[in-house]
């Protein structure tokens, strides 16, 4: 495995890490006052002038569609390629939709890619790339264990030229935006088929009559506006045979296919997110005195920033292990390195983070600092896109089918 980068990726990187320091870490604060604004006149679910801005400069700058490796669409770039660059969004929470490269648009647009007919893709496709439009993915349901997605039950049933979509969604992240335009709804279609083609996944317009969003749910009270994790209720939701993706019963295929790098993705980020609260530590550490002598000459914060790098560089290598497979053997051949990953990712990212608030003391969990959101995001990644327990077990079975 080499781990080289090419002078595209390096030039990338550097033009990535000086709109950072231009245009990003400045505007942290006013982002969360944009934000706040909104809330106090009423309504928090508009899109931010100061992130609608950023695009625009980003796009400028070259900075665009980082992501959909082996697509003329994307920029050309593969998943250990694109590694590099997206641990550098991570590094603030909202900066990958500055560059079109956000949670859930990038795993919808690579499903739409991969798996869409030619019409889906100019109906739905190409608004995404060019940033016209945002979308939800919606899988989790409040009634069943999602963890296992045969649980499903919302329904898709055919009749004539239509299908009937009827299901209770929740955690629907993107779906409190008012740009978003077009859901991936996964539901069953066969109830009677073998176990893992019961399910369907199929494109459903955000408008379309009979979808009621309820509510945004807050994790751990951040209601994330204006993206939002919505609870969405689908009743007698009517759209043409043509929105099926792939076709019937392939709704697991697909899955595999998006939530693959949809996952890498996450753990790329998130190695971003453990980089920034070690630098937020040692920076506050140095600058603080406690007992006499900088917080930073104590031991125990020197043996906790000593570990802290310890684990990035060990989950980042194994990251980048994860990205080189997917590109050399395929998603299903990775699939071992990305479970592994997507437990280990989320999990030094939290403790680092949690040692970065520590040491900040009280500023620690205030927004005065980045550290306390980061910690939501950080903790909600033990259970989306598969919680750790479900990567656990996968990673045993591969593990002794060495030895069955």
């Amino acid at each position: 495995m080499n781990f080289d980068y090419t002078p595209k990726v390096q030039e990338l990187r550097q033009k990535l890490s000086h709109f950072f320091d231009e245009h990003i870490y400045p505007n942290e604060r006013a982002f969360n006052s944009e934000v706040a604004a909104n809330r106090a006149n009423g309504n928090a679910w508009v899109p931010t002038e100061l992130i609608e801005r950023l695009k625009e400069q980003a796009r400028d700058a070259g900075l665009w569609n980082l992501f959909l490796p082996a697509s003329e669409r994307g920029a050309g770039l593969s998943n250990l390629e694109y590694a590099l660059l997206c641990e550098i969004m991570g590094r603030v929470p909202w900066a990958p939709e500055v560059f079109n490269c956000g949670a859930p648009d990038t795993g919808n647009m690579e499903t739409i890619e991969r798996y869409g007919s030619e019409q889906q893709k100019l109906q739905w496709l190409e608004p995404l790339l060019q940033g016209e439009i945002r979308s939800a993915f919606l899988m989790t349901e409040p009634d069943v264990a999602s963890s296992d997605a045969t649980n499903i039950q919302c329904s898709i049933v055919r009749d004539g030229d239509s299908y009937v979509i009827n299901g209770h969604k929740w955690w629907s992240s993107g779906a409190g935006d008012p740009r978003c335009k077009v859901y991936i709804v996964m539901g069953k279609t066969d109830p009677d088929a073998p176990k893992h083609q019961q399910q369907s996944m199929i494109l459903v317009p955000a408008d379309a009559t009979g979808i009621t969003v309820h509510r945004p749910l807050s994790v751990f009270g951040y209601d994330d506006a204006p993206h939002g994790h919505m609870d969405i209720t689908l009743e007698d939701v009517r759209v043409s045979v043509s929105n099926m993706l792939l076709g019937e019963g392939r709704g697991f295929e697909i899955a595999q296919g998006r939530l693959g790098p949809g996952r890498i993705h996450h753990c790329m980020r998130l190695i971003g997110l453990a980089e920034r609260a070690l630098e937020l530590m040692c920076k506050r550490t140095l600058q603080r005195v406690a007992f006499g002598k900088p917080i930073a000459s104590h031991g125990v914060t020197q043996e906790r920033i000593a570990e802290a790098r310890i684990m990035i560089e060990q989950a980042r290598l194994l990251t980048l292990k994860a990205a080189y497979m997917m590109d050399t053997v395929g998603n299903k051949g990775a699939r071992g390195e990305i479970a592994m990953i997507k437990v280990v990712a989320p999990n030094i990212a939290c403790q680092i983070i949690d040692w970065a608030i520590q040491a900040h003391g009280a500023a620690g969990v205030s927004d005065d600092f980045p550290l306390a959101y980061a910690y939501a995001h950080a903790r909600t990644l033990r259970l989306a896109d598969g919680p750790d327990e479900v990567h656990r077990n996968a990673i045993a079975k591969l593990e002794l089918s060495r030895y069955a």
